[in-house]
């Protein structure tokens, strides 16, 4: 029975989290952290990670980033793995959990969902195939128009995948409606669409000459994160220290 800290108990994700959690005989979460909401699980919840007594063997984080310097200091404190899901960190606080992992087991990534992971080494293995023999990469993110970042962190991801593959130094584009020229090389266009309540789509294209390759992944429900987070919470528990991501957890 892994032993869970629920860091960012009571938000939209935290509340996932927790659902999926109950139905899994594996997992046990024995504490949540939450600034602002109300007990609602059947374990008990502190408003900061420093006032959590609990023993565990690993941290889920879905919280804030402002949240993070004390959550990295708590599991440094006490040797407690930790799941990294929150986005929007800074320099300094990625640089941290880099030395954190020096001490104890790390795992951060942008999106917990393995679908997602499992798309990202797709996407890497095909830029490498397609893009020098003429194939154009484009990609086309959704969601919910409560969304306030374009593009999404994991369009960049799947970005950075096809620029990291190709030896990098390639541009992003976000739009193209001020400009009156060719599409250059080097070149990944990314788009955004917000409507609705669309939870995540990412459609990523290769266009060549007379065949387009298209490989997209499609999110239905928020518990793909959670049953990710959960899946990498597993992975992390009794881990040596070290930075691990969610390719280390898929295989």
């Amino acid at each position: 029975m892994i032993r869970v800290i629920l860091n960012g108990a009571c938000g939209h994700m935290g509340r996932v989290v927790t659902s999926i959690a109950a139905a899994d005989e594996d997992v046990k979460i024995v504490a949540g952290v939450d600034a602002f909401g109300e007990a609602y699980a059947d374990y008990p919840l502190v408003r900061s990670i420093s006032e959590c007594d609990a023993e565990a063997d690993v941290i889920v984080d879905f919280s804030v980033a402002a949240a993070a310097d004390e959550l990295i200091a708590y599991g440094r404190s006490r040797h407690i793995p930790m799941v990294v899901c929150t986005t929007g960190l800074s320099e300094e606080q990625i640089e941290s959990l880099r030395e954190a992992s020096g001490e104890v087991a790390v795992l951060r990534s942008g999106n917990m969902s393995i679908g997602i992971n499992l798309l990202l080494s797709l996407v890497r293995k095909a830029a490498g195939t397609l893009v020098p023999n003429g194939f154009d990469p484009e990609i086309i993110e959704e969601h919910h128009r409560r969304k306030l970042d374009a593009p999404s962190g994991t369009a960049l991801m799947l970005a950075d995948s096809i620029s990291d593959e190709l030896g990098g130094e390639w541009n992003y584009v976000f739009g193209r409606s001020e400009r009156r020229e060719q599409r250059p090389g080097k070149e990944i266009g990314i788009s955004s669409v917000r409507g609705g309540t669309i939870v995540g789509v990412h459609d990523v294209l290769f266009a060549g000459e007379d065949e387009v390759i298209e490989i997209k992944h499609t999110a239905y429900s928020r518990a793909i994160f959670a049953k990710g987070a959960l899946a990498a919470a597993k992975f992390l528990a009794g881990r040596e220290p070290g930075l691990y991501d969610m390719s280390d957890v898929i295989g």
